[in-house]
C-alpha cells in the first residue's frame, strides 16, 4: 500500500517523474529475488547526489516497497542491507523527503532491524536512523516511544566504531531537556559511553564527547558522576582538559570547552579550579578570535557568557584574556571585509547569519557586565560597546532589539553617572519613548528595566530627572492609562517610587496633579502587585526625616491617601498590610 504524501503532488512534479525513474520502482516488484536485489543496487547508485530522482522515486512510491522488503523475513540479508542503504540515501534529500519517510513509519521498521544477528544491516539501519533523527524535522520522542529501544542501542555500542558512531550521534540529538537526560542516564549512557573516548577512531570521540555536552547540561547528576568517572586511570575532566588544546581540531576544543562549562555550572567543577580559569576559559575566548568561523565564534560566546554569568571572578579574567573586548566589537562589524572573502557561497552564508554574532555578542556582553562596575568601564565603553548596543535597538529585528536593550539594562545596573549619561545621551530621549511603544512586550519590558536601573541612586536620579524628567513623566503616564499587563504596569509604579526617592525629583510627582490620582487609583487596585508598588511611591514621598515632608504629607492627605492607608491596613495580605501601618506611622512621628 503507498503510503500518502504530506501535501498534494503538485502537476508540475508529476511531469518531471521519468520513464528511468518508474523503471527503478518496477523493478523491486519483479517476482527474481537476484533482480530485486540488482534493482536496489542500481537505484543506490542512482540516487546518489541527486535530489531529483529521489523525489521521483518518493513519489512514485519506492518507499512502501523498500520497508515492505526491508521487514520481509524471506528477504536476503543482503537485500535487506541494500534497502536500508537507499533509504538512508533517500533521507538525506530534502526535509520533505524525510517527513514522506516519517508518514511511511519507517523508524519502527529500522528500529526492528537493530534485533538482526548481522552485524552490517544493523550499521546500515543505524546510518539511516542517524541521518532521521539529525533532520529538524524528526520528533524527537520517537526514540523514547518503546522502552526497549534505548537499552539495546546501549547494548549495540561495542559491536563496532560504527554503531558507536551512529548510536552516540543519535543520543546527542534526541537528548533534549532533563527527561531525556534522566532517561539515558538511568540506561548506563555515563559507563557506556565513556571509553569511547580514548577510540583509535576521531568521529567515535568526536560524537561520544558531543553526547556527554548534551548529558551534562544543566544536570547536577550527570555532571556530578562525570567528575568521577574513570577511563583508562584518567578521571574524565583531565580527558576534556586534553581534547580542548590547541593541536586539537576546533570542534573538540569547543565541546570539550562546553563538557567543562556545563559541569562547572552544575556545581560539579568550582569556578577557582584551574581547568575552569587556565584552559576552559581560554580556550573559549580563543574561539571568539576574528579567524575562526562565524559558527564557532557564536558558539564560542555564547558558551563563554554562560561560563562566566554567574561569577564576577571569571568576569573580570575574561574581560582581560586575548583582548576579548576589542574581539566582541567586531561581532557589530562583520563582515569587515568582503573583498577578503573569496568563497562566496561562504560569503552568502556569513552575511544572512550575521545577526547570530551580534547576538552572541550581547550574551556575552551582558555576562561580561553583569556583577562588576570596573569591568563595565574598562572595555565595554572603551569598545564603544553603547554606541553599538543603542544603534542596534533600532533594528526590525525584535529579537535583536531585546538583546540589545537587555544589554543595556546590565551595563546600567548600579553603575555609575557617566554610564549612565553615556546610554541616555547614546540612546536619546526619543528612541526611549519608541522603545516604550513596541509592540513586543519583551522589549517594553527590558526597557522599563533599563529606565528603573538608571533610575537608581538619589544622586543620579535627581541629575537624570532634572534633564529628562518631563519626558519620563510623559511616558509614565502613557504607560500607567494604556491597556498593558500588570507586570508592565507594576514595572512602571516602580519607576515612579524610584523618583520619589530623588531629593529634588520628588517634586515632579508631587506637581503632577494626574500622576497622583494614578498612584492614588492603583493603591486601591485588586491586583496586591500594584498597590504594592503604588505604595513604595507614597512611602517615598511622606518619609518625615526629609526636607518638605509636612507640605507632601498634608497634600496627600487632603487626597484622600491617609483614608486608603487606613483601609489598606486591615488588608489579609500581610506584605500590604505591613507596609500601610509603616506608613501611617510617618503621620504619626
Amino acid at each position: 500500500m503507498a503510503c500518502l504524501l504530506e501535501t498534494p503532488i503538485r502537476m508540475s512534479v508529476l511531469s518531471e517523474v521519468t520513464a528511468s525513474s518508474r523503471h527503478y520502482v518496477d523493478r523491486l516488484f519483479d517476482p527474481d529475488p537476484q533482480k530485486v536485489l540488482q534493482g536496489v543496487r542500481d537505484m543506490k547508485n542512482a540516487v546518489i547526489g541527486n535530489n531529483k530522482q529521489k523525489a521521483n522515486l518518493i513519489v512514485l512510491g519506492a518507499v512502501p516497497r523498500l520497508l515492505y522488503l526491508l521487514q520481509q523475513e524471506t528477504s536476503s540479508t543482503e537485500l535487506k542491507t541494500e534497502c536500508a542503504v537507499v533509504l538512508g540515501s533517500l533521507a538525506m534529500g530534502t526535509e520533505n523527503n524525510v517527513k514522506s519517510l516519517l508518514d511511511c513509519h519507517i523508524i519502527p521498521a529500522l528500529l526492528q532491524g537493530l534485533l538482526s544477528p548481522d552485524l552490517k544491516f544493523i550499521e546500515a539501519c543505524l546510518r539511516c536512523l542517524r541521518t532521521i533523527f539529525t533532520s529538524p524535522v524528526t520528533p524527537e520522542e520517537l526514540l523514547y516511544t518503546d522502552a526497549t529501544v534505548i537499552p539495546h542501542l546501549m547494548a549495540l555500542l561495542s559491536r563496532s566504531r560504527y554503531t558507536q558512531e551512529y548510536i552516540c550521534q543519535i543520543f546527542s540529538h534526541c537528548c533534549k531537556g532533563p527527561d531525556h537526560q534522566t532517561i539515558l542516564f538511568n540506561h548506563g549512557a555515563v559507563q557506556n559511553i565513556a571509553h569511547l573516548l580514548t577510540s583509535p577512531s576521531y568521529k567515535v570521540r568526536m560524537q561520544a564527547l558531543k553526547c556527554f555536552s548534551v548529558l551534562a547540561f544543566e544536570n547536577p547528576q550527570v555532571s556530578l558522576t562525570l567528575v568521577n568517572v574513570l577511563v583508562d586511570g584518567e578521571l574524565l575532566p583531565q580527558i576534556f582538559v586534553k581534547m580542548l588544546q590547541r593541536d586539537k581540531p576546533i570542534e573538540m576544543q569547543l565541546t570539550s570547552a562546553k563538557c567543562l562549562t556545563y559541569m562547572c555550572r552544575a556545581g560539579a567543577i568550582r569556578t577557582d579550579d584551574s581547568c575552569i580559569v587556565l584552559k576552559t576559559l581560554p580556550c573559549l575566548v580563543r574561539m571568539c578570535s576574528k579567524e575562526r568561523l562565524l559558527e564557532e565564534r557564536v558558539e564560542g560566546a555564547e558558551t563563554l557568557a554562560y561560563l562566566i554569568e554567574p561569577d564576577v571572578e571569571l568576569q573580570r579574567i575574561a574581560s582581560i584574556t586575548d583582548h576579548l573586548i576589542a574581539m566582541l566589537a567586531d561581532y557589530f562589524k562583520y563582515p569587515s571585509s568582503v573583498s577578503a572573502i573569496t568563497d562566496i557561497k561562504r560569503l552568502d552564508h556569513d552575511l544572512k547569519h550575521a545577526h547570530e554574532l551580534r547576538q552572541a555578542a550581547f550574551k556575552l556582553y551582558a555576562s561580561l557586565g553583569a556583577n562588576d562596575e570596573d569591568i563595565r568601564k574598562k572595555p565595554i565603553l572603551e569598545s564603544g560597546a553603547v554606541e553599538l548596543l543603542c544603534g542596534l535597538t533600532q533594528s526590525e529585528n525584535p529579537a535583536l532589539r531585546v538583546n540589545g536593550i537587555w544589554a543595556l539594562m546590565n551595563m546600567a545596573f548600579q553603575a555609575e553617572q557617566k554610564i549612565k549619561a553615556d546610554i541616555l545621551r547614546s540612546l536619546s530621549t526619543e528612541q526611549l519613548f519608541r522603545l516604550l511603544s513596541d509592540s513586543d512586550l519583551n522589549v517594553l519590558m527590558k526597557t522599563l528595566g533599563l529606565l528603573r536601573n538608571l533610575l537608581s541612586t538619589r544622586p543620579h536620579i535627581d541629575k537624570i530627572m532634572s534633564t529628562h524628567g518631563k519626558q519620563i513623566m510623559q511616558a509614565v503616564t502613557l504607560i500607567l492609562e494604556g491597556e498593558h499587563s500588570i507586570e508592565v504596569k507594576e514595572q512602571t509604579l516602580c519607576i515612579l517610587a524610584n523618583i520619589a526617592d530623588g531629593t529634588t525629583a520628588k517634586e515632579l510627582i508631587m506637581t503632577n496633579d494626574d500622576i497622583l490620582q494614578k498612584i492614588k487609583y492603583y493603591m486601591g487596585h485588586s491586583h496586591v502587585k500594584l498597590q504594592l508598588a503604588a505604595m513604595f511611591c507614597i512611602s517615598n514621598l511622606i518619609w518625615n526625616e526629609e526636607e518638605g515632608s509636612q507640605e507632601r504629607q498634608d497634600k496627600l492627605r487632603d487626597m484622600g491617601i491617609v483614608d486608603i492607608l487606613h483601609k489598606l491596613s486591615q488588608s489579609p495580605d500581610s506584605n500590604l498590610c505591613d507596609k500601610a501601618k509603616t506608613a501611617l506611622q510617618q503621620y504619626l512621628a
